[in-house]
């Protein structure tokens, strides 16, 4: 036990013994610079320097162009033009299935098999749209059961709100 108390005494004698950094002028030994240190300021200027420096590249990454050329990244006026591709893509897409829905409906009146009084190009459009179909939501037992025990705490701590307010 004595050991570990003296090498951490020690230690901490090392960290804190001042030292004298000197620059001196070697032809005239004039001393040009002088600064008083110890250990433990040398390792938390360079761990406080290491940190800044990351974090200003990592800023200079961030926010300029750099990022583009890490890869993984891609450039804003890409991902720009790739969302509006996308939302041509969808809109043609519905165009094609409007237009599908009314060629059929001509193709029905032509076979003889609607009457031409009932095609109607807006209302081939309304019908075509797609819509979710009317689904019957049944609640499981077990929904139901956790539905129950949660009406009953809350009528318990109605209850109990009532007695505390009397």
């Amino acid at each position: 036990m004595s050991k570990k108390r003296h090498k951490k005494q020690l230690l901490k004698k090392r960290l804190f013994t001042k030292n004298r950094l000197v620059i001196l002028n070697e032809d005239t030994f004039e001393e040009i610079f002088s600064l008083r240190l110890t250990l433990m300021n040398v390792f938390v200027v360079a761990s406080i320097g290491t940190i800044l420096i990351i974090t200003f590249t990592t800023f200079i990454i961030a926010f300029t162009p750099l990022r583009e050329y890490i890869p993984g990244y891609s450039s804003s006026k890409l991902r720009k033009e790739a969302t509006e591709m996308a939302l041509k893509s969808d809109s043609l897409e519905f165009a094609i299935k409007k237009n599908e829905a009314y060629l059929e409906s001509i193709k029905k009146v032509l076979s003889g098999n609607l009457e031409y009084s009932k095609v109607n190009k807006d209302s081939i459009l309304a019908i075509s749209v797609d819509t979710l179909p009317d689904l019957e939501l049944t609640a499981t037992e077990s929904e139901l059961k956790l539905r129950k025990e949660v009406a009953e705490e809350e009528a318990r701590i109605k209850a109990e709100k009532s007695k505390i307010k009397k």
